[in-house]
């Protein structure tokens, strides 16, 4: 059975090659610290509105470990998560935050090393007042994502496998990387010269 620790060492590029443009988060969500750490594991999904983070801090105790938080929110103005909720989320297991919104205490979350992929960094703190379900399916950087479906987020970006793909989109993956490994860079060269000319041949392109 496929696990989502599976797609650990699988890039986001090649992914996103396989799945497409909507299964991949805009680029306004990028790692908050340096070097970008590499997160993958399956999806525990949040919803927060705007200025109020109940929820985030919520699903920090129910989270199994190896999680991803993917949170729902969109909110520039309130930080869902700091240091401590970080560093609770570590300590319990989660792999890492994927947020839709901002977060505070940047320093200590980079010192801890805990992955956190969101918008930004703003000093104020979110309410906790608005109750919401968990697991529910939410929408994070333009992407859809369901409890369970495998977030993976590196350097280049945030890619969402579904669940119900996630042996086929595997099994594709690890093919790709293999042949891609036991190839040249000539060989590529070559055939993707020959691939370009083909479609600007087609097109009635001369020069």
């Amino acid at each position: 059975m496929t696990d989502a620790t599976d797609f650990q060492g699988i890039p986001s590029t090649t992914l996103a090659d396989l799945l497409g443009r909507a299964q991949v988060m805009d680029l306004g969500i990028r790692s908050l610290w340096d070097p970008v750490p590499r997160l993958a594991g399956p999806a525990y999904t949040v919803s927060c509105p705007p200025g109020d983070n109940l929820m985030l801090h919520a699903a920090i105790h129910r989270a199994r470990p190896g999680s991803v938080v993917v949170v729902e929110s969109g909110d520039l103005e309130y930080a869902l998560a700091g240091g401590n909720v970080c560093a609770v989320a570590r300590r319990r297991g989660i792999a890492g935050f994927v947020a839709d919104g901002v977060v505070r205490d940047l320093a200590e979350i980079r010192e801890m090393g805990f992955p956190v992929f969101a918008r930004g960094v703003v000093p104020i703190p979110g309410a906790k007042s608005v109750v919401r379900p968990l697991n529910r399916p939410v929408r994070c950087g333009g992407a859809e994502v369901a409890a369970g479906d495998v977030v993976v987020a590196d350097e280049d970006g945030i890619v969402v496998v579904p669940s119900a793909r996630r042996a086929e989109v595997l099994a594709a993956a690890r093919a790709r990387l293999a042949k891609e490994a036991a190839g040249s860079l000539d060989a590529w060269e070559a055939a993707h010269r020959a691939r370009i000319d083909e479609i600007l041949a087609a097109e009635g392109y001369e020069g």
